[in-house]
């Protein structure tokens, strides 16, 4: 499949009308943009990783109807809105498998990704997808003002200084045209405690290379002192499903796969895993930005 360097038209009139909104500098030739999800949950009734490799390209909610984060995705939803609203209605009209698909720049150069509030793993795409991508910060939910183009982006230096939760600060990118698998990404990077699995195996499936980060692991006992992150009841709910004492990414998975809980209900322990078992917390150092909750305790996209 040749590479998808252009943008429909109405991607196009969304990448004028953000980069005439747009200031500063080109962005450093080595950010990436990276593409979070969970590999191991399905789409229907087909794991992900399946549906992804006989497609070949990576779909946005609009086609999927599935997420990691608020499911909006559909005509007059909050999704639909925030699209409309920052590319000036270029999509209003649009078909679903024209719209953009969503994604957060890596300025940080974090190994686990740029935004893993949306899952363990993720694709790193190429350095030309950039010439069709737009960026925002904050999160597009949040009816953010700043925006940035690859060529004009003074979003970093915002995002840097801006005090929102680790979760919560990512610069939010959005790829307008298709994403390619064998030709848009330059890697599927998995969490580890998907070695050896059944996620390994489909995604060697894929046209693109695997690789692998250092992974996110929270012991219960560091869950038990975090009740005021997300709340008590998913602190009880992250001890109930851990494995030898530990939440991993798998871990989470088989629990959404069991049919046992409700799925946002699991969505807010892989957040309590996701903050506290990221490896540079792990580590001593803390994770990116100061870990403070958003204004008025919960994010749009949790309301």
């Amino acid at each position: 499949m040749a590479a998808h360097n252009h943008a429909s038209p109405p991607g196009r009139k969304a990448l004028r009308h953000v980069a005439l909104l747009s200031t500063g500098g080109p962005l450093p030739p080595d950010v990436r943009v990276t593409m979070h999800f969970h590999p191991d949950r399905t789409a229907g009734d087909r794991p992900i990783l399946d549906s992804m490799a006989a497609d070949g390209v990576y779909r946005s909610q609009f086609v999927t109807g599935t997420g990691n984060g608020g499911l909006t995705a559909h005509p007059g939803g909050d999704r639909w809105r925030w699209e409309s609203r920052i590319f000036a209605g270029a999509y209003d009209h649009a078909p679903a498998r024209e719209r953009p698909v969503y994604g957060a720049l890596n300025h940080r150069h974090d190994p686990v990704g740029a935004a893993p509030r949306f899952g363990s793993s993720y694709f790193r795409l190429t350095a030309e997808a950039l010439a069709r991508t737009t960026f925002c910060y904050p999160d597009s939910s949040t009816e953010p003002v700043d925006f940035g183009v690859a060529a004009h982006c003074s979003l970093i230096e915002l995002a840097r200084s801006g005090g929102l939760d680790a979760l919560d600060g990512h610069i939010e990118a959005q790829i307008h045209g298709p994403v390619a698998l064998d030709a848009d990404v330059e890697a599927l990077v998995l969490d580890p405690s998907y070695r050896g699995t059944a996620v390994e195996a489909a995604a060697h499936r894929l046209p693109c290379p695997v690789e692998w980060h250092p992974g996110f692991r929270l012991g219960v006992d560091e869950l038990r002192r975090r009740p005021g992150y997300r709340g008590q009841r998913y602190v009880d709910l992250g001890a109930e499903i851990a494995v030898g004492g530990s939440l991993t990414p798998e871990v989470v998975g088989d629990a959404a796969r069991s049919g046992r809980y409700a799925l946002q209900d699991l969505k807010k322990v892989w957040h309590c895993l996701a903050r506290f078992g990221h490896p540079s917390y792990r580590a001593g150092a803390g994770v990116p930005e100061c870990g403070r909750p958003p204004a008025g305790g919960v994010c749009p996209k949790e309301r």
